[in-house]
């Protein structure tokens, strides 16, 4: 079973972001649970969206204490809460201009993958919104679902702007590839 933790702050997108992976994976043939917690029902208040994916029905029914991989829109959530739901094998991929060298300073012993995802947003014409961008990362660093299921969805579920979350989920997908290559670690 694949267990993802997504954090983010209120009106950041991470609930939304965690309702267009299920239904990526769900896309996909997979098993899946979706379920969020919020702070306080206000912007910027911390939000977390919690995805449980498996081939068989998933029956349990409880957080996720150790997860599989991390997705953090806001590298300052980067700390004790987050951080104690990652174990040594979690891949957290993190919205960051920051470089893999630079956390692991500060993170040491974890795997990061920074993505600029708002400077690809605001090249692709999305401005703030960074889904897109993240999902093709965390997508690429998990391994699942593929460019092309996750591209149909977006394009399914996205209000407008198709061929900007597209090309956004395409270079995020990239750009954590670059960093996943053994010679960039």
């Amino acid at each position: 079973m694949l267990q993802i933790v997504i954090q983010g702050r209120g009106g950041q997108g991470a609930q939304t972001a965690g309702n267009l992976l299920a239904a990526a994976f769900f896309a996909d043939g997979r098993q899946v649970q979706c379920f969020a917690t919020y702070g306080g029902a206000r912007r910027g208040t911390p939000v977390s969206s919690f995805l449980r994916v498996d081939d068989r029905p998933i029956r349990l029914r409880c957080d996720i204490e150790c997860a599989d991989a991390i997705l953090c829109f806001d590298a300052s959530l980067l700390d004790g809460p987050l951080m104690a739901r990652a174990g040594a094998a979690t891949v957290i991929v993190v919205n960051s201009a920051r470089t893999p060298a630079d956390f692991a300073r500060s993170l040491p012993g974890r795997r990061v993958v920074p993505v600029n995802a708002l400077a690809i947003s605001q090249r692709r014409g999305l401005g703030r919104i960074v889904n897109s961008a993240l999902l093709g990362s965390l997508a690429r660093a998990v391994g699942a679902p593929s460019l092309e299921v996750l591209g149909a969805t977006l394009t399914e579920r996205s209000p407008k702007l198709h061929a900007q979350n597209l090309a956004a989920c395409e270079d995020g997908w990239n750009q954590a590839g670059a960093w996943l290559r053994p010679e960039a670690a």
